[in-house]
């Protein structure tokens, strides 16, 4: 089996005011559905953001 190579750690709060709207719940369905972990779909949101966000500065 492969080890993983875990180089930084990342947490997120969500406020109160958004947790109303179950965004890790949706996460969880949405990472089943797709057959992927939710730390993957994560990830993979971070990376678009990244790439959207550098192109506009």
């Amino acid at each position: 089996m492969k080890s993983k190579h875990v180089v930084d750690k990342l947490s997120i709060y969500v406020p109160q005011k958004q947790a109303a709207a179950q965004p890790v719940g949706r996460l969880m369905k949405l990472a089943q559905k797709r057959d992927r972990s939710v730390n993957y779909l994560v990830v993979e949101a971070i990376f678009e953001y990244l790439e959207r966000e550098e192109k506009n500065p």
